[in-house]
């Protein structure tokens, strides 16, 4: 078993601000060596302690919504080369649900979420730290298409969660978390550059080591 130390890479970003498919772009081209992707949203708070009417008013973009011990806790095993069982969300009963994923350990570890920069204790984990950076017009767009086509929201509902709590949400937690970042991209999967670029350096540390 290869006992380098895993290279951690944090993708942060706005919702529909094209991090997953930052993620996405740099998965798919070392997904034939080692690689795993851990996503923030996996690490939703349990709440099954609550009633259903209590859990709708959950506030997802607020960083207390995240069981971020247990997330720092599987990074933890991971990087020591062991494997977790990363939990999975139900977005109908918005709790977690009683499945788990195996994951077995990697030599590269993408963390995506909105706030994986918010905490401290997660940045410290971090070899690379890249904030995918997108104008607002554009993320509630692409938010609208998602919601209305994937999870059947309608056009009232999505503009009326952006307004009210994904907008001043974004503004008061995950835009501040952008000074921490190493790398801003702008306008995410269709930065050609900047995905080269960081495809480049992660190639550059697990060929020579990740004290480059």
């Amino acid at each position: 078993m290869d006992k380098r130390k895993p290279l951690v890479v944090g993708i942060a970003g706005g919702s529909g601000s094209g991090k997953t498919s930052v993620t996405n772009r740099i998965y798919n081209v070392f997904k034939d060596h080692s690689v795993v992707v851990i996503e923030q949203d996996f690490y939703y708070k349990d709440q099954t302690h609550l009633e259903f009417e209590e859990r709708l008013r959950t506030n997802y973009d607020h960083p207390l919504a995240f069981d971020t011990d247990l997330l720092i806790d599987h990074i933890g095993k991971l990087l020591d080369r062991e494997p977790i069982e990363k939990p999975v969300y139900d977005y109908a009963l918005h709790t977690r649900s009683d499945q788990k994923i195996p994951i077995e350990p990697k030599d590269v570890i993408i963390l995506e979420g909105i706030l994986v920069l918010e905490d401290e204790r997660l940045r410290e984990l971090m070899d690379i730290k890249l904030f995918v950076d997108t104008d607002a017009d554009l993320r509630i767009i692409r938010r609208l298409m998602r919601d209305i086509n994937e999870r059947g929201r309608t056009i009232d509902s999505v503009i009326d969660q952006y307004l009210s709590v994904v907008r001043p949400m974004h503004n008061q937690f995950i835009e501040p978390t952008k000074r921490y970042a190493d790398i801003i991209i702008p306008e995410g999967g269709h930065n050609e550059v900047a995905i080269d670029l960081m495809v480049t350096k992660i190639k550059t540390i697990l060929e020579y080591g990740t004290n480059l």
